[in-house]
């Protein structure tokens, strides 16, 4: 595969609401990309999600409001995103958004965070850097993760 298909799939799974950085970063490492390359890229690009996030909450959601599939599924999300974040944010403030974006696990990352800091009336500045600093957290745990695991899978694998 090409260097440009890699960032191309590494800045979509990114950007994708279940992958983001639990899919892009080891993607890009296990094509050969560093990880001093793959984690900066794979960052920026989740970190992308809030600004498109709230601009789509902010102009794009008003109009899809007026479809009833949409407003149904919109409103579970919703609820399921608010409950998550609620007690968090009671308790830290906006570092609550930071740190449950941190959280390298699915339905916890930088969309979820975003659509819940919205919905619980969070200021734009104070969510978009919670969201930043959540997205670096999350991308040095997954780096991590990945890195050890490419070790240790080195150890037991003889290459040819």
């Amino acid at each position: 595969m090409s260097t440009a298909g890699i960032l191309v799939r590494t800045a979509l799974l990114s950007f994708l609401p279940i992958s983001e950085l639990r899919g892009a970063i080891p993607f890009a490492m296990a094509n050969g990309f560093p990880w001093y390359w793959a984690y900066p890229f794979a960052v920026l690009m989740n970190a992308l999600v809030a600004p498109v996030c709230w601009i789509f909450l902010s102009t794009l959601h008003k109009l899809f409001l007026k479809m009833p599939w949409y407003t149904a599924f919109f409103n579970r999300f919703v609820e399921r995103a608010r409950e998550k974040l609620r007690r968090g944010v009671e308790r830290w403030g906006w570092l609550g958004v930071a740190a449950f974006v941190a959280i390298p696990l699915p339905v916890t990352g930088a969309w979820t965070g975003t659509l819940g800091a919205w919905v619980l009336g969070l200021p734009k500045r104070r969510t978009l850097a919670a969201v930043f600093l959540g997205v670096l957290a999350a991308g040095a745990i997954v780096t991590l993760v990945v890195f050890l695991g490419i070790g240790l899978f080195d150890l037991f694998v003889k290459k040819f």
